[in-house]
C-alpha cells in the first residue's frame, strides 16, 4: 500500500490527554513534509480544544521515536527548496514549543537528527531504557536544521552540545538523563506509555491556565527565534554543499564518505 493511503500520524484522545503517534515504522518514523503538515494540523486542533490538557508524542513500533529527516526527500532538492523544507519543520517545532499545552515526548527508541530536534521542542521528555539520542548530521556533511543548534545548548550547555554535534555520537538514556535531556530517569522499555500516561493524567488534573502560564514563563527566552532563523540559513547552505552530496550518497550506498569537497 502506498504511504499516501495511510496515516503518517495517528491521533487518539484519552480523556484530557491526546496521543500523537508518528506512524512510519518502516523507515523508523522518519520525518517528511507529510508528517510536518499532519503535525501542524493536530497542533492547531489541540490549541483550539480546551478539553485537551496534555499532549503526548511517541513513535510507532518498538525501535524508534524518530530516526530524523527522511533523506530520500532531500535528494535532488535545490537550496531554495531545501530552505523551504527546513522552514516548514522549524515552524512546526516552534508551534509545538509555544503550544501553551504541556507536551510529553515518550521516546521509545532512536531519537536521532530531526527526531531528536522534535523531542527537544517538547517541554517534558520521558525515555525508555533502550532510547538513544544524537545529532549525526555532521557525518553526512549536513548540520542540524530543525533547532538542534539552538535548543540542545540551552538544554545541556554548549560544551556537551558541541561534543554531540561535532562528533555525531549518540548517548544512551542513562547519560541523557544525566545531561538533563530527560525529565526523569529512564523507565523499563515495556512500561514507557504506562508511566507517561500516569504523568499526563497528573498534569491534566492541575489547573490548565496555570500550566499554560508556567510554560509561557519558562519558554520566554530572548534570541531563540533569531537563532532559529540563522540556523535555517546555515543548514540550507550545508545541505547544498559537495560534502552533503557525498555524505548522503555514501549513506544510501552503505559506504564511508570521502569528505573534503571544494564547493564552486
Amino acid at each position: 500500500m502506498d504511504e499516501r493511503d495511510e496515516d503518517v500520524l495517528i491521533a487518539e484522545q484519552r480523556g484530557h490527554v491526546r496521543y500523537l503517534t508518528l506512524n512510519r515504522p518502516e523507515v523508523l518514523n522518519a520525518l517528511n513534509a507529510r508528517v510536518f503538515a499532519s503535525l501542524r494540523t493536530e497542533l492547531a486542533s489541540v490549541a483550539s480544544d480546551p478539553g485537551t490538557r496534555v499532549l503526548v508524542i511517541t513513535g510507532a513500533g518498538d525501535r524508534a521515536f524518530s530516526s530524523g529527516a527522511d533523506l530520500e526527500e532531500l535528494v535532488g532538492l535545490d537550496p531554495v527548496d531545501t530552505r523551504a523544507l527546513l522552514e516548514q519543520g522549524q515552524r512546526v517545532l516552534r508551534d509545538l514549543e509555544t503550544l501553551g499545552t504541556p507536551v510529553i515526548a515518550a521516546v521509545n527508541g532512536y531519537a536521532l537528527g530531526g527526531g531528536f530536534e522534535l523531542e527537544l521542542a517538547c517541554p517534558l521528555v520521558v525515555g525508555a531504557e533502550r532510547a538513544q539520542f544524537g545529532l549525526p548530521e555532521v557525518g553526512l556533511g549536513l548540520m542540524p536544521g530543525y533547532g538542534g543548534t539552538q535548543r540542545l545548548p540551552r538544554a545541556v550547555g554548549p560544551q556537551a552540545a558541541l561534543r554531540m554535534m561535532l562528533t555525531g555520537q549518540r548517548v544512551d538514556a542513562a547519560h541523557a538523563h544525566e545531561l538533563g535531556i530527560l525529565s526523569q530517569p529512564p523507565v523499563e522499555d515495556g512500561q514507557l506509555l504506562e508511566v507517561v500516561g500516569d504523568l499526563a493524567k497528573e498534569i491534566a488534573s492541575r489547573s490548565p491556565r496555570a500550566a499554560s502560564l508556567i510554560l509561557q514563563s519558562v519558554g520566554a527566552s530572548s534570541g531563540l527565534d533569531a537563532g532559529l532563523a540563522h540556523e535555517t540559513t546555515l543548514a540550507a547552505l550545508a545541505a547544498a554543499s559537495g560534502d552533503a552530496a557525498e555524505g548522503v550518497a555514501a549513506f544510501r550506498e552503505k559506504r564511508s564518505p570521502n569528505f573534503g569537497y571544494t564547493d564552486p
